[in-house]
């Protein structure tokens, strides 16, 4: 078998714009799966650039899924954008130090948690994910959305904010489908199964 290395940075020969993501991570709190690529206008190190308010300090993680499709620039909003909004004012103050050090002492910063993309999730153009979103396994994000609340498996959602448009199966297939799991298959059984896997014939993928 001649399958794509999934170790390997830029698996298109003399295209340099597409990368098998994990191989090009340099941040910890940055996970993601096998297969899954990012195709960029520019350069393919633009995608940690664009997980924006990625602070060590607060330990947040993105974390993404195998086989995923994700366009030129995507956008992850995480946690360290968030600002205080019971107050008078959203002001950080203590950031700043010094007299305002403890502006925030008996209180804390919003968190919404990790952001987590499941796996076979197709993101378009021009999307920005808010933080703490769960986005389910297969679910395809239109070009320009703006994710604020969690996507559901198998759902196509687009707008801002993001809204379902229509689900790609019906709640059966669904179900049977995040059974299989199929990118959980070695490589080898993936390859092999390839004629299933890309048509909608799922009566015949079930068997």
């Amino acid at each position: 078998m001649s399958i794509p290395d999934k170790d390997q940075k830029l698996p298109l020969p003399n295209y340099e714009r597409l990368c098998f993501l994990k191989n090009i991570i340099t941040n910890p709190n940055i996970i993601v799966g096998d297969y899954t690529y990012y195709d960029d206008f520019e350069d393919c190190s633009n995608f940690e650039k664009n997980v924006k308010y990625h602070f060590d300090f607060i330990g947040d993680k993105l974390i993404i899924g195998k086989f995923c499709m994700i366009a030129s620039d995507v956008v992850f909003i995480m946690n360290g954008a968030n600002h205080l909004s019971s107050g008078v004012t959203a002001y950080p103050f203590a950031i700043f130090g010094g007299d305002w050090a403890k502006a925030m002492q008996d209180t804390s910063y919003p968190s919404k948690g990790d952001t987590i993309v499941g796996n076979d999730v197709w993101i378009g153009h021009h999307v920005t994910i808010m933080p703490g979103i769960t986005i389910g396994d297969g679910a395809i994000i239109a070009t320009n959305a703006t994710v604020t609340k969690d996507v559901a498996p198998y759902t196509v959602v687009g707008g801002n904010p993001a809204q379902l448009i229509k689900k790609r199966f019906s709640d059966e297939q669904i179900v049977k489908l995040l059974e299989l799991r199929w990118w959980n298959w070695d490589i080898e059984k993936i390859t092999q199964n390839l004629p299933l896997l890309v048509k909608g014939d799922l009566d015949l993928l079930f068997r």
